[in-house]
């Protein structure tokens, strides 16, 4: 049995977006399940939109998501080069062939001749289709022409009736009608290849045995496997994934929100998560489960089992798998993945001590089970930094002109002024005190307590809350935290006023 070789082969034209990272996922998964190849080949001959930071940037997204391929550019192996713009002798030899054997012809319709043909075909309702206008030149007419500066594309002579078939082993045996395909062009004037024949050489030069790809290509297959059969090749096996669509079963885009895979990086979305999310677009694990490991998903993968139809981007079950991913990673890993949302927002250093580190290990695990991304995270430690009297929200405001209220904080606040360290089992001592010496008691005892200590009426567990406040104002950082004796003092003055 030959070993599987798959390839992901994208254009250095834009970043990496979604529906492109599912299907390199899904090759990725395929390979590794059959312990196979997977191969990466940059397809940059539009030399007009490719950009060598496209290249790179996809290179460190497919990193990033946990992609890793054992052939590629960056790489080497022993089927490269590997990006298309290297390999030009190659098609240019095959294109000889096929006009040395009379399967290829040289076509010298301008574009403007060609657009009036599609004009003409449009308007009578029909299917564009070249007409083979050049087919019937003969070799020396042709030589003769390009010889003496004329210009020139190379197509493939076609049948123009009859039928194809192939089987998919997505959507099972497909169809085409003959007389819809017309002569494809396979090289260009300027000795460029067109995409379906520069992929058909590759895949055959590098022993592609599966070909897994977009629903945008099934029209593109007929045409490859043709030149496949003129250049004596065996076709490789197709998979036709469905498109990725956004919840109103239109193709996903910008307006759907983020579509780069990058985007979800700067998000804070966990790769393993994005990972795992993608691998559910189009199928599903037989035992229903959801939150998976790549070692889970390359066993439990399957082919056969992608489904037909759309696959719908879902935001709101992505945010989902990935907080289910947070809460499983050690808390230092949790602590590593939110230094530099923190960092940005100016909380914390560039350079951080053991002791940042350890203080940063209890805050982020303090508030990790209320996100679903990183980048969420400096809005929640706002209420560690940013005391401000200010911002109190308006149930906090009318908890502050309650009957105990005063008593309560001038009490906590005395308190507070008196102790050299304060923490949670000490604030439980002082709250049994306050309890005696005003007679409040329940909500009248315990909510103005919080307010006096976050200026919020609702927010972290104080059990949580004084601590990380205690031990991080004694922290060096580029935004102080005040202590809670600072914030009961603070409060105080502004009820006293």
């Amino acid at each position: 049995m030959k070993t599987a070789r798959v390839r992901f082969a994208p254009s250095p034209t834009g970043y990496l977006h979604v529906g492109n990272a599912r299907t390199a996922l899904f090759n990725w998964l395929f390979a590794r399940q059959k312990d196979g190849v997977f191969v990466l080949r940059v397809e940059d001959t539009d030399v007009e939109r490719s950009m060598a930071e496209y290249d790179l940037k996809l290179m460190e997204d497919l990193r990033w998501l946990g992609l890793d391929w054992d052939e590629g550019p960056d790489g080497g192996g022993a089927y490269g080069p590997y990006r298309q713009s290297q390999r030009l002798d190659f098609y240019k030899a095959h294109a000889e062939k096929l006009l040395d054997e009379n399967k290829a012809y040289p076509c010298f319709c301008s574009q403007d001749e060609l657009e009036k043909e599609r004009q003409k075909a449009l308007a009578a309702g029909l299917t564009p289709v070249y007409s083979g206008k050049c087919r019937g030149i003969l070799r020396e007419e042709s030589v003769r022409r390009i010889a003496s500066g004329e210009m020139a594309t190379i197509r493939l002579r076609t049948p123009d009736k009859g039928f194809l078939s192939f089987h998919d082993l997505v959507r099972g045996t497909l169809d085409f009608d003959l007389s819809l395909i017309g002569d494809p062009i396979l090289l260009r004037s300027n000795g460029l290849p067109a995409y379906n024949y520069a992929v058909v050489v590759d895949d055959h030069l590098m022993a592609i045995t599966h070909i897994i790809r977009g629903e945008d290509h099934i029209q593109n297959t007929p045409r490859q496997i043709l030149i496949h059969r003129a250049l004596g090749f065996d076709p490789p096996e197709f998979a036709h994934l469905s498109m990725v669509m956004g919840k109103d079963n239109t193709r996903l885009s910008k307006r759907h929100g983020a579509t780069a895979v990058d985007q979800f990086h700067k998000e804070g979305i966990l790769p393993a998560a994005l990972f795992n999310y993608l691998a559910l677009l189009g199928w599903a694990p037989p035992n229903g489960q959801e939150v998976l490991t790549k070692k889970e998903l390359i066993q439990l993968f399957r082919l056969d089992k992608v489904s037909r139809s759309s696959a719908i981007f879902d935001y709101d079950k992505l945010a989902w798998i990935n907080r289910q991913h947070i809460r499983t990673l050690p808390s230092r890993r949790k602590a590593e993945y939110a230094f530099r949302y923190l960092k940005d927002a100016g909380y914390l250093p560039e350079d951080m001590s053991l002791i940042h580190w350890s203080w940063l290990d209890r805050a982020v695990e303090a508030f990790a089970d209320k996100i679903d991304r990183f980048s969420k995270l400096p809005v929640l430690f706002s209420s560690l930094f940013e005391f401000s009297l200010s911002r109190m929200d308006d149930d906090a405001k009318a908890i502050l002109k309650e009957r105990c209220s005063k008593d309560v904080i001038r009490s906590f606040s005395k308190k507070l002024a008196h102790v050299e360290t304060f923490d949670y089992e000490e604030f439980g001592r002082m709250a049994k005190e306050i309890k005696e010496d005003t007679g409040c008691k329940g909500k009248e005892l315990y909510h103005p307590l919080r307010v006096a200590l976050t200026a919020q009426s609702s927010g972290l567990e104080l059990d949580k809350f004084i601590p990380l406040v205690e031990e991080g104002a004694r922290l060096h950082l580029p935004k102080p935290i005040k202590s809670c004796a600072q914030r009961a003092s603070e409060i105080l003055n502004y009820i006293d006023q």
